[in-house]
């Protein structure tokens, strides 16, 4: 290969979504910047998002592609870069995959915070292998998966990108989309099944640990903490086989990522044992330039640093000039093409570089995964009176708020336009679910965002007429066509209802104070009143916990969390979501984390200094009962009963308590968890594996239902110092 060559391979500067154009016969056509593209090195590395839709790239039904012919755009196009470079080098088909693919009717899976309220990697492996067999099928190559932030301050914007605040969580959940979408680890140089999807983690390292929870913002992280919290999702990924990594925009000691060699090489490649690809984000590199002057020698720095493949920069496009300058050597580039090609032959695309590509999983398939993790990330938080299940007995049920009869708000960001139709409310589903003759009641409320009360007096004639009020609020990500974007694709101005999503973050956590003006409305009738939470991050809403019967949180549940909410509401399903965040009652108390350091953590002089609801805690419609630990061997074994009326489930969090350690250790640190279905009267004895916690410790062992139960729990201490 000449080095220009190379280099080609080593860049994906194009948006996809101008390598095509549709024609007067709704057939495709590759456009005329494709072709210089190719032509400016003899072929082409990547390209992304050729099958992106949104408000963003501007492409919609009618004019992208589809579930019926993105294959066919797939083959166009590479057909044409095959054909037109001189090796017949087959590019690379790299797509956004946040939750599920973000295409024209690819399943909408529910955000990854909702995945991270199921606390089932099992549930979430099964939607990530449908969601990579929608990619294949369709001629995508590559998945773009958010799995390595942690969210540390729900301020950010991008928090429902993120598994939890855990760290250990985050791991294992990392684990399960990794084997979901590639398959089974089974050696670095193992073909992908057609079915199959390499998966690029995102993004490492430490971006959710960004300063005031702005986007892209410093951070202030120590090596303790991005070791303990930052990196063993990574390390997860990397042990599960992940294929490519994508470097994050923060810096981490004063270095960005894509230009911290200590980090993607010292960190990643050599200690964590990472031999696959390194991707920089969206124009990363060029921001380099702020460090080394020009956007050449910002490009030597990312490929030294360890960057392989770029994303829409200019400074990879001079690479051959910084070989010539004496910036870098040309064996740095060898490597990193070496990387990219082994990723293709992975693939088999140079034995398959088009069709015959693998049916389509069917549709259905599709709504009855996304529908499964809606319904395991609802989350009960709180139902003193008993109000839920709504007995069958309740004849008149209103519905009411801004997120009762809209999908929009339920998708969260980085998602395609959907068809009309598409998916369920809360209202359509208990109007279908309720018991025959049940009355429901409608009114919007309010809008989400701003101070407009006039539907107020509306949907207080509805609950007061009523037997039970289901008052449907939260937040929104939804992108709309008069958003303005950064180049990068993140949100420039918020405008509409959006309240969440990349670029959307946020200085308090209260919803619009319309809502807030509609919940104390509702609440104030009288009429027994269950609160939903459609949100993205945990607003701060301590007047629903104080005044409404019941409180439940959905996360954003994708196209068919109106089926689940309605569900569990109903009693049809049981609530068994667990809290991956901790609530806090204000933003003034941030960080409320439940693993900090185990220091004297006083109250404020005008508040706690405690959450709301803690990470873990999740009520279900019965009670259990844990026995204390025991240590038998290198296992811990607990009991655990369902002392109520009803049939349940519990998810048993182990955590560790470090009495004794070389370092300054924290409150607690989950070890372990494992959900357990019991029938009343029924007793099981869980057995989890001894927590790893390093030589010289002494530690506790607690098994409980949440990090809050788990403080008052019964311990039983380890001495692992021999």
């Amino acid at each position: 290969m000449t080095l220009r060559e190379k280099v080609g391979q080593l860049n994906q500067r194009m948006y996809g979504w101008d390598a095509y154009r549709r024609t007067p016969d709704g057939s495709f056509e590759i456009t005329e910047a494709l072709c210089a593209e190719t032509d400016r090195f003899e072929g082409l590395g990547a390209l992304y998002g050729l099958m992106r839709a949104d408000a963003w790239s501007g492409v919609g039904h009618g004019s992208g592609p589809g579930a019926g012919d993105s294959a066919d755009l797939a083959d166009l196009v590479q057909r044409h870069v095959v054909e037109r470079s001189r090796l017949g080098i087959p590019a690379l088909f790299v797509e956004e995959v946040p939750h599920g693919h973000m295409a024209l009717d690819g399943t909408v899976l529910p955000v990854n915070l909702a995945v991270g309220a199921t606390w089932d990697p099992e549930l979430y492996e099964r939607a990530a292998a449908h969601a990579a067999a929608e990619l294949r099928a369709r001629g995508g190559h590559v998945a773009l998966v958010s799995a390595l932030d942690i969210a540390r301050d729900p301020r950010w914007g991008r928090t429902e990108e993120c598994f939890g605040e855990d760290p250990y969580l985050a791991a294992r959940l990392t684990e399960a989309l990794v084997r979901g979408m590639q398959g089974r680890a089974e050696g670095a140089d193992a073909y992908f099944a057609a079915d199959k999807a390499p998966v690029v983690l995102k993004h490492f390292a430490g971006q959710g640990a960004t300063v005031g929870g702005r986007n892209s913002a410093e951070s202030e992280l120590g090596p303790r903490e991005l070791h303990d919290i930052h990196l063993p999702a990574a390390q997860a990924g990397v042990r599960a086989g992940a294929a490519a990594v994508m470097a994050a925009y923060n810096e981490v000691d004063g270095l960005p990522c894509c230009g911290n060699r200590a980090l993607l090489d010292g960190l990643l490649r050599q200690r964590c044992g990472f031999d696959g690809l390194v991707m920089a984000d969206g124009l990363a590199v060029d921001r380099l330039a702020r460090i080394t002057g020009d956007k050449v020698s910002a490009g030597a720095l990312a490929l030294q640093a360890g960057v392989d493949l770029s994303l829409w920069d200019e400074g990879f496009t001079h690479l051959e000039e910084a070989v010539e300058r004496g910036l870098v050597g040309e064996e740095a580039v060898d490597a990193a093409v070496a990387r990219v090609l082994r990723l293709k032959f992975r693939l088999g695309l140079f034995e398959r570089p088009y069709g015959p590509h693998t049916p389509p999983p069917p549709a259905q398939r599709g709504r009855e995964v996304s529908t499964a993790l809606a319904r395991a990330a609802v989350t009960l938080l709180h139902n003193d009176t008993g109000v839920l299940p709504i007995r069958p007995g309740v004849s008149r049920i209103a519905v009411l708020g801004p997120h009762a009869a809209t999908t929009a708000h339920q998708l969260g960001d980085y998602t395609a336009p959907q068809l009309p139709g598409t998916g369920s409310t809360v209202l359509d589903a208990l109007r279908r679910l309720a018991p025959p003759g049940t009355d429901i009641r409608h009114a919007h409320g309010c809008a989400l965002t701003g101070d407009d009360r006039t539907g107020i007096p509306e949907a207080v004639a509805a609950a007061t007429g009523s037997d039970v009020a289901v008052l449907v609020l939260g937040g929104s990500s939804a992108r709309t066509p008069d958003t303005e974007f950064d180049a990068n694709g993140a949100a420039r101005t918020v405008v509409s209802e959006m309240t969440c999503g990349e670029g959307v973050d946020l200085a308090g956590l209260r919803l619009g104070p319309a809502q807030h003006a509609l919940l104390d409305a509702v609440t104030a009738t009288g009429t027994p009143t269950a609160v939903v939470l459609v949100q993205g991050r945990p607003h701060a809403v301590p007047e629903a916990a104080d005044r409404a019967a019941a409180l439940l949180t959905a996360w954003y549940p994708g196209p068919w969390g109106g089926d689940a909410v309605a569900e569990v509401l109903l009693g049809l399903a049981e609530p068994v979501g667990r809290l991956p965040v901790s609530v806090p009652r204000s933003a003034g108390q941030l960080p409320v984390y439940y693993n900090h350091k185990d220091t004297e953590y006083g109250a404020y002089a005008d508040d706690s200094a405690e959450p709301l609801y803690s990470f873990g805690h999740g009520l279900s419609y019965t009670s259990f009962a844990y026995g204390p630990p025991r240590a038998d061997g290198r296992t811990v074994r607990v009991d655990v009963t369902n002392t109520g009326q009803r049939y349940g489930r519990t998810v048993a969090q182990l955590y560790m308590r470090r009495l004794r350690a070389p370092v300054w250790p924290r409150t607690l640190e989950l070890r372990g968890f494992q959900a357990v279905d019991l029938a009343p009267g029924e007793t099981r004895t869980l057995a989890f594996p001894q927590a790893s916690a390093g030589p010289g410790t002494t530690v506790e062992i607690r098994v409980a239902e949440s990090a809050r139960a788990a403080l008052s729990a019964a311990p039983v201490v380890l001495d692992l110092r021999t």
